[in-house]
């Protein structure tokens, strides 16, 4: 950076050594999801009247070898890497942490809702089948959210884990029959265990992702766990069938996976450094990479969605709402047009950007349809 910017080495070491932080970088970042979420485009990318999240985790290889550094023949071959597990709301990277590859997502779901700092609260929360465990419906339902994940084979899933409140036997000659009857009563017997539970994630005594790897992994024996399993059973049963008899919530659970993606698109283009292999020795030194880069991509989008709220009022104004309604399918994660390979200039004035004259320019030309969403 010193070799390919307007500041010397010694002057980008101290700065990076006194001012940035993961408290700052994350306050930074809170500022500009909330700046997005401010403007007017952003509930137009409300999915069904909702604010629909996503999370996955993207894999990245290190050059060095870190505590929490795994191996992943998947990924990685005979190298080891690491997980940035990201939550996307709305195409806003809200929040994000750095995890081993050898760790199972799903332990982190409930971590990175509940943990989110910013004005943007999802409402419904999408991951693939490796974001599912056997508590993770009932937790985030008890906290106000609705888990609607993505499985790789459904018919396999319906079939092993439909559960109903009478005996399968009851119900006669229909296609799709539960495996066998929920135990309320259990439920009932173990709830005030399960509020302990729930205060002790709500209060962030430990580390959630601690106590949800607990749970998950409890001997089959032990009855507040089988509870709080038969709790689970019963949402992510009325999911299934919710999930089976409705098209449009299938479409939106992958478009909502489908923006986590594209930011992870986005995300690999700013680390570009290094061939994106990072060359970090302490663990907190990947999270300020996590996060340096997450403020990056967020400033991106967020110049991107600025255009296409302008753009976007200049056409209501027109009463243009056929062109409006197109543009609000606009992904604004993009940089075809950003130049990061460039010479970086701190020190010389910035100069201002004139948006009418964007706006001016753009209206003059069709959107591509091969931007939609």
């Amino acid at each position: 950076m010193g070799e390919i910017s307007d500041i010397s080495y010694p002057t980008l070491l101290a700065a990076s050594e006194n001012y940035i932080r993961l408290e700052t970088l994350h306050t930074a970042n809170d500022v500009v999801s909330n700046a997005l979420a401010a403007l007017p485009i952003f509930r137009h990318y409300d999915l069904d009247g909702h604010v629909h999240s996503s999370s996955d985790g993207q894999k990245f290889e290190t050059r060095i070898a870190t505590i929490n550094a795994r191996h992943s023949p998947k990924y990685f071959g005979l190298k080891k890497g690491i997980v940035a597990y990201s939550m996307v709301a709305n195409h806003v990277p809200v929040n994000a942490q750095i995890i081993g590859a050898n760790e199972h997502e799903s332990h982190y779901v409930f971590d990175i809702l509940f943990n989110n700092t910013t004005e943007i609260h999802p409402e419904v929360h999408s991951t693939d089948t490796h974001g599912t465990n056997e508590v993770n419906f009932a937790l985030l339902h008890v906290f106000g959210y609705q888990f609607a994940p993505r499985y790789r084979d459904l018919q396999a899933k319906v079939t092993k884990t439909l559960y109903g409140f009478k005996h399968p036997t009851q119900y006669g000659d229909v296609l799709l029959k539960p495996i066998r009857k929920i135990n309320p009563r259990l439920i009932v017997e173990e709830w005030e265990q399960m509020q302990r539970i729930f205060v002790s994630l709500a209060r962030k005594t430990t580390t959630q992702s601690i106590i949800v790897g607990k749970l998950s992994a409890y001997a089959r024996k032990n009855k507040t766990r089988r509870a709080l399993w038969e709790y689970d059973n019963i949402i992510r049963s009325l999911y299934l069938l919710d999930y089976i008899d409705s098209p449009p919530l299938r479409r939106n659970v992958q478009r909502a996976l489908n923006r986590g993606e594209n930011y992870h698109q986005l995300r690999r283009a700013v680390s570009y450094a290094n061939f994106g292999k990072l060359r970090f020795k302490t663990e907190y030194d990947q999270q300020l990479w996590e996060e340096c880069s997450r403020l990056i991509t967020n400033c991106i989008i967020y110049y991107n969605a600025t255009i296409l709220s302008h753009l976007f009022a200049y056409k209501e104004r027109r009463g243009d709402n056929a062109g409006a309604a197109l543009l609000a399918q606009v992904s604004p994660v993009a940089w075809q047009h950003i130049n990061l390979c460039g010479r970086y200039e701190f020190t010389k004035a910035p100069e201002v950007i004139h948006m009418a004259a964007i706006i001016q320019a753009l209206v003059q030309a069709p959107v591509p349809q091969d931007l939609a969403l």
